[in-house]
């Protein structure tokens, strides 16, 4: 609860004038200061009275890629069932306030207030909580108290469209590299028997053991495998305007498009950042690339995590990266994401040619292009991520 100049002087002059009018034998000046005590106590119950509001939000969307139109809908709701609202609030979003009309709502009623999320920076957007705060009629005492959750507005990096995507070292059996054949060699899991099964697959074994068919579920373990690594550290970025690194929000644009065009081509593709923590930061792009509910405890996909994503100061993480990439040794194209201050390390990422028979380097906002043949990789300069998009398709050599 907030008593507000009004109250304090008033409060104030209470003190004193109970306190000459006791001292004085003034019954007048005693009449005056209990007066004013009691203006002061009748607003703070006033304030203190807790109106009943249902609060409920609506996104639409929820997940927009950046500079794409969204709006946020709240509804507010008088639940109670003696009194009206007159109250004053504001619903929070991102760093600006939006006034909401609460006045004379009466019981059983609602309001709804309709605004637009601004969606011009990469990120995630808290939206609220309502903040109704109550007054009494004098002005004297002010109590806020925050009504409803927050609701999160993803905002993505933009995607540009890729139409060439890395086939890798090998193939796969059946001569494509768009899906996932059934029937190779490597055994994956046992699932139950559906009609049309082929009986050839149908484990015995275990058949008989559980009372039931059983079927084996292979993959073709040839089927290229993607990994993206999204260079994070602020060493890598030192260009910012405002706090916002343009090359890394570029080294994220590429990264969602490189994710999109994989999960449509159907190849298995992980998203990694270079500072992270290793149980954290590998998200499998065969999820949701739209990502899932954060409300209901759903994993995220990708695209939430690009969003989420910022610069870290751990300037010294890329070696360890590199090390956990060499053994781990999670697929056979590796992809490399930098700003300009990362090209004086391009030589770690070199080094895992042996594990990653392709290794593609992408380079964003550099003043002048990357010399050819460093580190014997394939560099691709960008000012931003649609000339990524544009360089990207124009590749021959993965």
């Amino acid at each position: 609860m907030g008593i507000t100049a009004r109250g304090i002087g008033l409060l104030v002059a209470a003190v004193v004038l109970l306190g000459v009018g006791f001292r004085f034998a003034y019954p007048e000046l005693t009449l005056l200061g209990a007066a004013a005590g009691a203006a002061v106590g009748y607003a703070a119950l006033t304030a203190a009275w807790r109106p009943r509001l249902t609060v409920t939000r609506r996104a639409e969307p929820d997940r927009v890629a950046r500079g794409e139109p969204a709006s946020m809908t709240l509804t507010v709701r008088n639940t109670g069932r003696l009194r009206s609202a007159n109250l004053l609030a504001e619903d929070r979003c991102g760093a600006r306030t939006v006034p909401v009309p609460l006045l004379r709502l009466r019981p059983g009623r609602d309001t709804e207030v309709r605004y637009d999320v601004p969606t011009h920076r990469r990120g995630v957007v808290p939206v609220g909580p309502l903040r109704v705060t109550r007054r009494d009629p004098l002005g004297l005492v002010a109590l806020a108290r925050p009504y409803g959750a927050t609701t999160p507005v993803w905002v993505h990096p933009r995607i540009h469209p890729l139409t060439a995507v890395p086939t890798g070292a090998g193939r796969s059996l059946d001569g494509r590299v768009d899906g996932v054949p059934h029937g190779s060699i490597t055994f994956d899991s046992l699932r139950e028997y559906v009609v049309g099964d082929e009986l050839r697959r149908v484990h015995w074994r275990t058949s008989a053991r559980v009372g039931e068919l059983m079927v084996r579920e292979n993959v073709d373990t040839s089927l290229p495998r993607l990994v993206v690594l999204l260079d994070n550290r602020a060493a890598a970025h030192p260009q910012r305007v405002d706090g916002v690194a343009e090359s890394f929000e570029s080294g994220c644009e590429a990264a969602a498009s490189i994710v999109t065009a994989a999960h449509r081509a159907d190849l298995p593709v992980l998203l990694l950042l270079v500072a992270a923590e290793p149980a954290a930061q590998r998200q499998r792009a065969d999820d949701d690339v739209d990502g899932d509910d954060p409300t209901g405890g759903q994993p995220l996909g990708p695209l939430d995590w690009l969003a989420a994503a910022g610069l870290s100061g751990d300037d010294d993480a890329l070696r360890a990266a590199t090390t956990r990439l060499r053994q781990d040794r999670l697929g056979d194209t590796l992809i490399f994401l930098t700003g300009p201050g990362g090209r004086a390390e391009l030589g770690h990422v070199g080094a895992l040619r042996g594990a990653y028979p392709s290794v593609v380097v992408g380079v964003f906002g550099a003043a002048e292009p990357t010399p050819p043949g460093t580190a014997g990789l394939v560099v691709v300069d960008a000012a931003d991520g649609a000339q990524f998009a544009a360089e990207w398709d124009g590749v021959r050599r993965w």
